[in-house]
Protein backbone atom coordinates (compact mmCIF):
# COMPACT_ATOMS: atom_id res chain seq x y z
CA UNK A 1 0.00 0.00 0.00
CA UNK A 2 1.26 3.84 -1.33
CA UNK A 3 1.88 6.13 1.01
CA UNK A 4 -0.71 8.05 -0.20
CA UNK A 5 -3.85 5.60 -0.20
CA UNK A 6 -2.23 4.46 3.68
CA UNK A 7 -3.16 8.58 4.40
CA UNK A 8 -6.52 8.84 2.88
CA UNK A 9 -7.28 5.36 4.68
CA UNK A 10 -6.46 7.33 8.38
CA UNK A 11 -9.44 8.10 10.14
CA UNK A 12 -9.12 12.22 10.40
CA UNK A 13 -9.14 14.29 13.06
CA UNK A 14 -11.76 15.99 13.90
CA UNK A 15 -9.68 19.54 14.81
CA UNK A 16 -7.70 19.12 11.37
CA UNK A 17 -11.43 19.16 9.11
CA UNK A 18 -12.64 21.61 11.34
CA UNK A 19 -9.59 23.60 10.92
CA UNK A 20 -9.59 22.98 7.13
CA UNK A 21 -13.41 24.10 6.67
CA UNK A 22 -12.56 27.43 8.24
CA UNK A 23 -9.30 28.06 5.78
CA UNK A 24 -11.34 26.65 2.31
CA UNK A 25 -15.34 26.84 3.32
CA UNK A 26 -15.44 29.21 0.61
CA UNK A 27 -14.35 26.72 -1.84
CA UNK A 28 -15.80 23.67 -0.36
CA UNK A 29 -19.10 25.96 -0.81
CA UNK A 30 -18.88 27.06 -4.34
CA UNK A 31 -17.70 23.29 -5.33
CA UNK A 32 -20.59 21.69 -3.28
CA UNK A 33 -22.81 24.50 -5.37
CA UNK A 34 -22.12 23.36 -8.60
CA UNK A 35 -22.76 20.17 -7.87
CA UNK A 36 -25.47 20.43 -5.95
CA UNK A 37 -27.48 22.75 -8.75
CA UNK A 38 -26.61 20.26 -11.14
CA UNK A 39 -28.06 17.13 -9.55
CA UNK A 40 -31.02 19.59 -8.46
CA UNK A 41 -32.13 19.69 -12.21
CA UNK A 42 -31.19 16.81 -13.38
CA UNK A 43 -33.30 14.95 -10.52
CA UNK A 44 -36.42 17.61 -11.35
CA UNK A 45 -35.73 16.35 -14.72
CA UNK A 46 -36.05 12.53 -13.79
CA UNK A 47 -38.81 13.01 -11.24
CA UNK A 48 -41.03 14.43 -13.72
CA UNK A 49 -40.33 11.77 -16.48
CA UNK A 50 -40.74 8.46 -13.84
CA UNK A 51 -44.28 10.61 -12.46
CA UNK A 52 -45.56 10.89 -15.86
CA UNK A 53 -44.02 6.87 -17.03
CA UNK A 54 -46.17 5.64 -13.95
CA UNK A 55 -49.25 7.72 -14.97
CA UNK A 56 -49.07 6.21 -18.37
CA UNK A 57 -48.34 2.84 -16.59
CA UNK A 58 -51.14 3.08 -14.42
CA UNK A 59 -53.59 4.13 -17.28
CA UNK A 60 -52.57 1.28 -19.72
CA UNK A 61 -51.40 -2.33 -19.42
CA UNK A 62 -50.09 -2.28 -22.87
CA UNK A 63 -47.98 0.31 -22.08
CA UNK A 64 -46.87 -0.57 -18.95
CA UNK A 65 -45.79 -4.25 -20.66
CA UNK A 66 -44.28 -1.76 -23.47
CA UNK A 67 -41.76 0.06 -21.10
CA UNK A 68 -41.48 -1.50 -17.85
CA UNK A 69 -39.07 -4.13 -18.88
CA UNK A 70 -36.71 -1.85 -20.63
CA UNK A 71 -37.08 0.54 -17.21
CA UNK A 72 -35.74 -2.37 -15.51
CA UNK A 73 -33.20 -3.35 -17.98
CA UNK A 74 -32.18 0.33 -18.09
CA UNK A 75 -31.04 -0.31 -14.09
CA UNK A 76 -28.84 -3.18 -14.89
CA UNK A 77 -26.16 -0.88 -16.25
CA UNK A 78 -23.99 -0.09 -13.38
CA UNK A 79 -23.55 3.82 -13.15
CA UNK A 80 -19.92 3.61 -12.41
CA UNK A 81 -19.98 2.04 -16.13
CA UNK A 82 -22.54 4.24 -17.21
CA UNK A 83 -21.09 7.94 -16.23
CA UNK A 84 -17.95 7.94 -18.27
CA UNK A 85 -19.75 6.81 -21.31
CA UNK A 86 -22.32 9.82 -21.10
CA UNK A 87 -19.87 12.14 -20.67
CA UNK A 88 -17.83 10.68 -23.08
CA UNK A 89 -20.26 10.93 -25.51
CA UNK A 90 -21.90 14.25 -24.53
CA UNK A 91 -18.34 16.31 -23.91
CA UNK A 92 -20.31 18.38 -21.45
CA UNK A 93 -19.70 17.88 -18.00
CA UNK A 94 -22.95 20.13 -16.59
CA UNK A 95 -25.16 18.37 -19.41
CA UNK A 96 -23.51 14.66 -18.27
CA UNK A 97 -24.16 15.65 -14.70
CA UNK A 98 -27.66 16.38 -15.28
CA UNK A 99 -28.51 13.27 -17.57
CA UNK A 100 -26.74 10.63 -14.51
CA UNK A 101 -28.67 12.45 -11.84
CA UNK A 102 -32.56 12.16 -14.14
CA UNK A 103 -31.06 8.63 -15.00
CA UNK A 104 -30.98 7.57 -11.15
CA UNK A 105 -34.13 9.40 -10.39
CA UNK A 106 -36.76 8.18 -12.68
CA UNK A 107 -36.72 4.65 -11.86
CA UNK A 108 -37.35 4.51 -8.05
CA UNK A 109 -39.89 7.56 -8.29
CA UNK A 110 -41.62 5.33 -11.27
CA UNK A 111 -42.05 2.26 -9.54
CA UNK A 112 -43.04 3.83 -6.30
CA UNK A 113 -45.35 6.51 -7.91
CA UNK A 114 -47.25 3.25 -9.70
CA UNK A 115 -47.64 1.27 -6.53
CA UNK A 116 -49.40 4.08 -4.94
CA UNK A 117 -51.36 4.90 -7.73
CA UNK A 118 -52.76 1.18 -7.30
CA UNK A 119 -52.81 1.21 -3.91
CA UNK A 120 -56.47 2.93 -3.57
CA UNK A 121 -59.25 0.99 -1.68
CA UNK A 122 -61.25 -1.00 -4.40
CA UNK A 123 -64.53 0.03 -2.81
CA UNK A 124 -63.51 3.90 -2.90
CA UNK A 125 -63.11 3.16 -6.87
CA UNK A 126 -66.58 1.72 -7.29
CA UNK A 127 -68.16 4.13 -5.46
CA UNK A 128 -66.24 6.97 -8.11
CA UNK A 129 -67.68 4.36 -10.71
CA UNK A 130 -71.06 4.45 -9.66
CA UNK A 131 -71.49 8.31 -9.52
CA UNK A 132 -70.22 8.45 -12.77
CA UNK A 133 -66.84 10.11 -12.70
CA UNK A 134 -64.99 10.51 -15.55
CA UNK A 135 -61.24 8.90 -15.88
CA UNK A 136 -59.29 12.25 -14.93
CA UNK A 137 -61.64 12.76 -11.51
CA UNK A 138 -60.49 9.41 -10.88
CA UNK A 139 -57.01 10.35 -10.79
CA UNK A 140 -57.70 13.43 -9.70
CA UNK A 141 -59.67 12.89 -6.19
CA UNK A 142 -58.62 9.66 -5.38
CA UNK A 143 -55.60 7.92 -7.06
CA UNK A 144 -52.99 11.30 -7.02
CA UNK A 145 -53.79 11.57 -3.25
CA UNK A 146 -53.03 7.98 -2.95
CA UNK A 147 -49.73 8.24 -4.43
CA UNK A 148 -48.65 10.73 -2.95
CA UNK A 149 -46.67 8.62 0.55
CA UNK A 150 -45.15 6.12 -2.54
CA UNK A 151 -44.07 9.18 -4.32
CA UNK A 152 -42.25 11.21 -1.96
CA UNK A 153 -40.62 7.10 -0.87
CA UNK A 154 -39.32 7.10 -4.10
CA UNK A 155 -38.06 10.78 -4.30
CA UNK A 156 -36.04 10.74 -0.91
CA UNK A 157 -33.89 7.34 -2.26
CA UNK A 158 -33.75 9.36 -5.57
CA UNK A 159 -32.32 12.29 -4.00
CA UNK A 160 -29.18 11.61 -2.37
CA UNK A 161 -28.26 9.22 -5.20
CA UNK A 162 -28.44 11.97 -7.43
CA UNK A 163 -25.86 14.39 -5.63
CA UNK A 164 -24.11 10.67 -5.49
CA UNK A 165 -24.43 10.76 -9.32
CA UNK A 166 -23.48 14.30 -10.01
CA UNK A 167 -19.83 13.54 -8.38
CA UNK A 168 -19.32 10.94 -10.19
CA UNK A 169 -19.27 12.03 -13.41
CA UNK A 170 -17.33 14.98 -11.98
CA UNK A 171 -14.38 11.99 -11.36
CA UNK A 172 -14.50 12.04 -14.82
CA UNK A 173 -12.75 14.62 -15.72
CA UNK A 174 -15.04 18.17 -15.19
CA UNK A 175 -13.92 21.18 -14.46
CA UNK A 176 -15.29 21.87 -11.00
CA UNK A 177 -17.28 20.74 -8.78
CA UNK A 178 -16.97 18.75 -5.46
CA UNK A 179 -15.75 15.31 -7.44
CA UNK A 180 -13.02 17.23 -9.15
CA UNK A 181 -11.72 18.98 -5.45
CA UNK A 182 -11.96 15.25 -4.71
CA UNK A 183 -10.11 13.94 -7.38
CA UNK A 184 -7.30 16.45 -7.19
CA UNK A 185 -6.62 16.10 -3.51
CA UNK A 186 -6.42 12.68 -3.77
CA UNK A 187 -3.15 13.00 -5.76
CA UNK A 188 -1.65 15.35 -3.81
CA UNK A 189 -1.11 12.73 -1.65
CA UNK A 190 -0.55 13.21 2.97
CA UNK A 191 -0.08 16.75 2.53
CA UNK A 192 -4.03 17.45 1.41
CA UNK A 193 -5.53 14.52 3.37
CA UNK A 194 -8.20 17.01 4.96
CA UNK A 195 -8.77 18.53 2.05
CA UNK A 196 -9.93 15.30 0.22
CA UNK A 197 -12.13 14.32 3.83
CA UNK A 198 -13.89 17.78 3.65
CA UNK A 199 -15.21 16.86 0.16
CA UNK A 200 -16.44 13.56 1.35
CA UNK A 201 -17.88 15.07 3.86
CA UNK A 202 -19.96 18.38 2.00
CA UNK A 203 -20.74 15.40 -0.37
CA UNK A 204 -22.22 13.46 2.02
CA UNK A 205 -24.20 16.41 4.32
CA UNK A 206 -25.49 17.67 0.48
CA UNK A 207 -27.05 13.71 0.24
CA UNK A 208 -28.65 14.68 3.84
CA UNK A 209 -29.82 17.61 2.80
CA UNK A 210 -31.32 16.89 -0.52
CA UNK A 211 -33.36 14.12 1.72
CA UNK A 212 -34.58 16.55 3.90
CA UNK A 213 -35.36 19.43 1.96
CA UNK A 214 -37.84 16.01 0.04
CA UNK A 215 -38.73 15.22 4.06
CA UNK A 216 -40.02 18.81 4.69
CA UNK A 217 -41.78 19.19 1.19
CA UNK A 218 -43.74 15.94 1.94
CA UNK A 219 -44.86 17.55 5.36
CA UNK A 220 -46.19 20.23 4.01
CA UNK A 221 -48.04 19.23 1.15
CA UNK A 222 -49.17 15.51 2.66
CA UNK A 223 -49.25 16.33 6.56
CA UNK A 224 -52.31 13.87 7.01
CA UNK A 225 -49.74 10.62 6.94
CA UNK A 226 -49.75 9.08 10.04
CA UNK A 227 -46.12 9.44 10.19
CA UNK A 228 -46.33 12.99 10.67
CA UNK A 229 -49.29 12.96 13.34
CA UNK A 230 -48.66 13.48 16.79
CA UNK A 231 -49.23 10.74 19.63
CA UNK A 232 -52.35 12.20 20.56
CA UNK A 233 -53.86 12.23 17.16
CA UNK A 234 -52.73 8.54 16.21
Amino acid sequence: MTETTMAQSKIPYLHEIVYTFTQYGSTLYTEGTATFSNAAIGFILGAILGILLAVLMSVSKWIEQLTFPYAIASQMIPILGLAPIVYGIIRDEQMARILIAGYITFFPVALNMLRGLRSVDPSALELMHSLAAKPWMVYWKLRFPASIPGLFSGLKIAAPLAVTGAILVELMGAQNGLGVIMLRNLYYGPTHNYMFWSTVIVGALLGLISYLLISLIERIIAPWQPDFRSGGDA
